[in-house]
């Protein structure tokens, strides 16, 4: 709040200022939660750098359209077809560039596969594959087939996640991506702001924004007194409270999904029951339109309820201290090591009130007889916690996370996240690994009713993790500026979505 004061006195006092700061006509400033540490394009499905670079800076061959629910679209590739069983073609386009002048190409398309692939670099696209080998095979400049072993039928769609990179793109991660993009990177003052341009020679419809600014501001009230006072035009991410004005605000489905994964390896969590008790601690209702927006679901999944499979007959745990404090007693006099000193770890500005939030669950869960910490690591600190290799000599984790997935299948989420190689795993279940591969390589009504089976497995038999809520997100909006939120806010912001009024 005195963040806030100063923000607003210094915004009476200085007009100066704030005229200097006004905005060109077509050049907009968004203001993120949280700086990012990378533009790298194989890292563009992280939602902080999606937001900046994802189909502005960095293309895919596909794009999934949720904004008017189009669903499935051609990006970089024009068209496709299943050439042979497990084979898909893609025809690519013929006038794309890069933005440093090269011409696009399959070659291209072959390296960015192969880069994004490579176990000699840490990308995120690897995750959504889960031990799906690709083969790329050039026909043509303009044609390549990619072969997926096992068979993928959705490989089409799992192409929306591999950005492309002109062929001569090292392995390692880059700091100047070059992508094929109406926009390319012009600026980057690390821990001030980023700046894109608009590019005269895109292959595609010139968008109205000329240069978007990202700035960064931790406080959710501030960043929505800068949008208010002029100073930015969008914020997608701001606290409920904050979104008090009708006129700028918005309200919108949010695909992340809360949850606390559990390192099954470490006890005590390696016994269910103690697991089961960690799920019963929790008073889930009294989050909800407290320190979450009222519109929160509780989770049984680690996907929303839009996805294909979800499970409508599984229940959220009870509420039920006692029921708590019996299981751990049972566990405690079968020489399980209940009292362990449990460390939940959180991810700063991962949400507005994610220190309130997780101080609420460390409560509860101590009120039944658990002995918790609280740590809290920024973003870059957070993964080396929450991804394999998981650090050595831990102790027991209770790493809280948001998941997205706003793609409609949980092939996007099962396996990185459940599957005993799965880079975020907690777990390494037999019959989970064979349950995750059987509905990778189903298709139509027999790959929801899969899905749908490993869903109440995960949750009813295994007790995997603390599911908690699926998230609702606010954003505050420039009246100046034509853009209205979606559930793809959450992991990207196309600049050639924005108009102006």
């Amino acid at each position: 709040m005195k963040g806030k004061r100063l923000l607003l006195g210094l915004m009476m006092t200085a007009s100066a200022a704030a005229s200097a700061w006004a905005q060109e006509a077509k050049d907009i400033t968004v203001v993120l939660d949280e700086e990012v540490d990378l533009v790298e394009p194989c890292m563009a499905t992280r939602s902080n750098i999606g937001r900046i670079i994802l189909q502005n800076v960095s293309e895919t061959l596909t794009e999934l359209d949720v904004r008017n629910n189009k669903g499935l679209m051609p990006r970089l590739a024009e068209s496709w077809e299943e050439a042979s069983p497990g084979t898909w073609r893609f025809h690519l386009r013929k006038d794309a560039k890069f933005s440093d002048g090269s011409a696009f190409d399959a070659g291209d398309v072959k390296h960015s596969i192969e880069r994004a692939m490579s176990d000699k670099i840490s990308c995120e696209s690897p995750r959504y594959f889960g031990d799906t080998k690709l083969e790329t095979k050039v026909v043509d400049d303009n044609t390549i087939d990619i072969t997926a072993t096992p068979a993928q039928p959705i490989l089409p769609l799992l192409m929306t996640l591999v950005t492309v990179v002109p062929a001569e793109t090292p392995i390692e991660f880059t700091r100047e991506p070059i992508g094929t993009g109406p926009y390319k990177l012009t600026e980057w003052k690390a821990g001030q702001s980023i700046t894109l341009t608009r590019r005269d020679d895109y292959w595609g419809s010139a968008p109205e924004v000329t240069k978007a600014t990202y700035v960064f501001r931790a406080d959710p009230s501030v960043r929505a007194a800068m949008v208010a006072a002029g100073e930015a035009d969008i914020a997608p991410l701001i606290s409920e409270l904050d979104a008090n004005d009708a006129e700028m605000d918005f309200s919108y489905p949010n695909s992340e999904t809360f949850y606390m994964r559990l390192d099954h390896s470490i006890p005590p969590l390696n016994d269910k029951r103690v697991r089961q008790a960690l799920n019963m601690a929790l008073d889930r209702d009294a989050f909800i339109g407290t320190l979450l927006p009222k519109g929160a679901i509780k989770a049984t999944a680690i996907v929303p309820p839009t996805t294909l499979g979800w499970n409508p007959d599984v229940k959220v745990a009870p509420y039920d201290p006692e029921g708590a404090k019996k299981l751990l007693a049972e566990a405690k006099a079968d020489g399980v090591p209940v009292e362990t000193p449990i460390t939940i770890v959180g991810r700063t500005n991962n949400f507005p009130n994610v220190v309130e939030v997780l101080e609420a669950a460390q409560q509860m869960f101590e009120e039944v007889g658990f002995k918790t910490k609280l740590q809290m690591y920024e973003v870059a600190e957070f993964e080396k916690q929450y991804s394999k290799p998981y650090p050595e000599n831990r102790g027991p984790l209770l790493v809280a996370a948001q998941h997205d997935n706003a793609r409609g299948d949980p092939v996007f989420s099962m396996y990185f996240k459940y599957d005993s190689n799965g880079r975020q795993s907690g777990i390494a279940n037999p019959d989970v690994d064979k349950m995750i591969a059987e509905a990778t390589a189903a298709t139509g009504e027999a790959r929801a009713a899969d899905w749908k089976k490993l869903i109440a497995y995960l949750h009813d038999d295994v007790v995997a993790d603390v599911l908690l809520f699926h998230m609702v997100g606010f954003a505050r909006v420039n009246p100046r500026v034509d853009f209205t939120p979606t559930i793809a806010t959450n992991s990207q912001l196309q600049l050639s979505e924005i108009h102006f009024k």
